[in-house]
């Protein structure tokens, strides 16, 4: 199983401090959807405090909860890849704080600093293959419930 990264210590110092140039502080109230699916992604957050719930909408009654983020996780990154848009909705469980950063804003710093936008990129690549290894772990265990008529 892939290792849970951090997208900021992942970054080496100096790096981590170029990206940290655009970050904004933003906090959202609990209970506030951050994102939904299919909407523009054209920002992303790393996590100071509180918790997010990242979810699918199964119809228009049923949202299920794929991951749980907390302090230090990425969220968001479909700002990377196109369509650029939301593949998941995100709502706060907790208060949370957290940095914000212009997605065009990060485009453009890692056209000028490829190495910065080749570290980034592999950084978001480790997320994504934890987070997709945690997804099928939950699916597999709903998949389980469901056929032992638990759900």
């Amino acid at each position: 199983m892939t290792k849970a990264i951090k997208l900021l210590t992942a970054l080496p110092p100096p790096h981590r401090q170029r990206l940290m140039t655009l970050a904004r502080e933003v906090s959202f109230a609990e209970d506030t959807r951050i994102f939904e699916a299919g909407g523009a992604a054209d920002r992303f957050w790393v996590i100071r405090s509180g918790a997010v719930s990242l979810d699918q909408e199964v119809n228009s009654l049923q949202r299920v909860t794929v991951a749980s983020l907390g302090a230090g996780d990425l969220l968001g990154w479909s700002w990377l890849f196109p369509p650029h848009t939301w593949d998941f909705g995100a709502v706060a469980f907790s208060p949370v704080r957290a940095y914000e950063f212009d997605a065009a804003a990060v485009l453009e710093l890692c056209e000028e600093d490829s190495q910065l936008g080749l570290l980034l990129v592999r950084s978001v690549a480790e997320v994504l293959a934890h987070r997709l290894e945690m997804t099928r772990g939950k699916l597999m265990e709903q998949y389980t419930l469901h056929r032992r008529g638990a759900l």
